[in-house]
């Protein structure tokens, strides 16, 4: 059982090198050596997944060509969620954008 869980780990972990892809070509052919390890892992979970991400190559590798991504813009909008949320609705208008604004505008209210 160790040596399944060792090898599906090395997999893994190997599968993370392709963000580091420097060209779509160079993606590409780590994907199809990936891939061919996965499937004759004889591991079902990961030939599971190895299929999965096959179905969605193409947009897997649209992160390559220009590295950008929308975390950030998520992320803020979690926390004007989360601002919501908080507040059970706000009044008005002014005092929601009020609170967006302090807490998300980056600014340190801690004294000197």
């Amino acid at each position: 059982m160790n040596l399944k869980v060792g090898r599906a780990w090395a997999m893994k972990e190997e599968l993370r090198t392709l963000w580091h892809a420097t060209s779509l070509e160079d993606a590409r052919a780590f994907w199809n050596r990936w891939f061919g390890w996965a499937i004759r892992s004889r591991l079902t979970p990961m030939k599971d997944v190895a299929h999965l991400i096959k179905r969605h190559l193409d947009n897997v590798l649209t992160y390559i060509a220009p590295p950008i991504t929308n975390a950030v813009s998520e992320g803020l909008n979690s926390k004007i969620q989360t601002i919501k949320k908080r507040a059970y609705g706000f009044r008005n208008k002014d005092r929601f954008k009020t609170a967006i604004t302090s807490h998300c505008g980056g600014l340190n209210l801690y004294p000197a």
